[in-house]
């Protein structure tokens, strides 16, 4: 079984256990009465490179983040002026986060709010709207062409923004002609190897390949690119050259000195390459 094959059935049930407590109508109004998007595209280009920062209890590649970054994470975001966005894992079975926490941390920022999920359904979108999340994450590796574009256009009606991630070269021929903010990830989803059980942890991911940054050239003309997946201090400058941004989570949600200190690192960096 590859990850993904162990994530999405979870993905899945947990869909159909959140139409079973809200049904769609209900979202739909939700989502009709939240408070407008913030602009998700603009926030990544307004004042050069910088981060999507991500919140998350653990990762299935890594296992559990510190406990106290998790915690202090919402206000250092705010407070970071080389944190340009928000990313909040709303998987509860592999990253431990729920749509309450998307709410809870959009509420108390004024930077845009990426829900990051696997998004598979227009219920997902509805509830993302309903939470006050700016943006959702579409990929390529788990939907159609067709359901990519469709999805994408209710994201736009909703007045949000669609963050596309791709992994490998064939996947960018699938996007829709529209996509404005597109990301891409080293992470070897389709590895058969590499996931801690729940309640533990280790130092090094062996999922990612960082050779996929390269598809940078490859992306279409205009647009918003973002890298994801194992950017640290140490590699962000380079991929500044060839990016708008990076999405980052758990070098700043593992590092022992605090997120303050993790994010003072990366602006330093940053800082350091004229960025």
């Amino acid at each position: 079984m590859t990850i993904l094959d162990r994530i999405l059935p979870d993905v899945r049930r947990e869909l159909d256990e959140a139409r079973a407590a809200v049904p769609l109508e209900d979202i739909m109004r939700r989502a009709a009465a939240a408070k407008p998007p913030r602009d998700f595209a603009g926030a990544l280009t307004a004042e050069g490179f910088g981060l999507i920062a991500e919140w998350k209890h653990r990762s299935p590649s890594v296992g559990e983040m510190r406990a106290k970054n998790v915690m202090d994470a919402p206000a250092a975001y705010e407070s970071s002026p080389v944190v340009r966005a928000v990313s909040v894992l709303t998987n509860a079975t592999h990253f431990g986060g729920t749509t309450g926490d998307l709410a809870r941390i959009a509420a108390g920022s004024t930077k845009p709010v990426l829900r990051k999920d696997f998004i598979l359904d227009p219920y997902q979108i509805y509830a993302a709207r309903a939470a006050g999340a700016d943006a959702v994450l579409l990929m390529a590796n788990v939907l159609s062409a067709e359901r990519m574009a469709e999805l994408h256009e209710l994201v736009l009606e909703l007045g949000m923004e669609s963050l596309f991630e791709v992994h490998e070269a064939q996947e960018i021929d699938s996007l829709p002609a529209n996509a404005r903010v597109v990301g891409i990830n080293s992470r070897k989803f389709k590895s058969r190897e590499g996931l801690v059980a729940h309640g533990q942890s280790r130092e090094e991911d062996f999922t990612l390949d960082f050779g996929a940054f390269e598809l940078a050239q490859n992306l279409p003309a205009g647009c918003v690119r973002v890298a994801e997946s194992g950017v640290t201090p140490a590699t962000v400058a380079p991929l500044a050259r060839h990016f708008d941004a990076a999405l980052v989570g758990t070098s700043l949600l593992r590092d022992p000195r605090g997120v303050e200190a993790a994010l003072g690192e990366f602006a330093a960096a940053l800082a350091g390459a004229g960025r």
